[in-house]
């Protein structure tokens, strides 16, 4: 992706969670309530004036919507958080898919986990992964209906 307004839209969401540190919030739960908020919602529409409000207004507009689930706790690295937030943004510029259904194949403990080999990929490339990954823990299928045995 090259679009350099997305572009900034990813860095926007990556100092949003970096910002996440300084209120003093749980990361795994400030992420969680993020990926989930009616806020990442309308960071996910095509337009929405809060994409360009800047990390702060939309952290005040988070803690508006979901200010009892923002709580302290164990808080990951900063360069951590911001990769989380960019990464989670640009799958969204490229795939289309939704906050809720990113976060779904993404958990935020595997996102953690995958920092140290994923941070260093290109960032299509680690989604890319992470999706294979995400695929990989799927149960497995089961056939439904008649045998083709019979």
């Amino acid at each position: 992706m090259q679009d350099p307004l997305k572009l900034q839209l990813c860095d926007i969401q990556g100092r949003l969670f970096e910002l996440s540190l300084r209120e003093g919030f749980a990361s795994e739960g400030f992420i969680k309530t993020f990926m989930g908020s009616r806020c990442a919602a309308d960071y996910d529409a095509d337009y929405d004036r809060l994409q360009w409000m800047g990390e702060e207004y939309i952290m005040s507009e988070l803690i508006e919507e979901c200010g009892g689930k923002l709580v302290p706790g164990e808080q990951y690295s900063r360069d951590e958080m911001y990769w989380i937030g960019y990464t989670y943004r640009y799958w969204h510029f490229l795939t289309g898919e939704s906050s809720k259904k990113i976060l779904s194949q993404a958990p935020v403990r595997i996102m953690k986990q995958g920092y140290a080999g994923f941070h260093t990929e290109d960032v299509s490339m680690a989604i890319e992964d992470l999706k294979q990954l995400a695929e990989s823990r799927k149960p497995p299928r089961t056939r439904h209906g008649p045998s083709l045995n019979n």
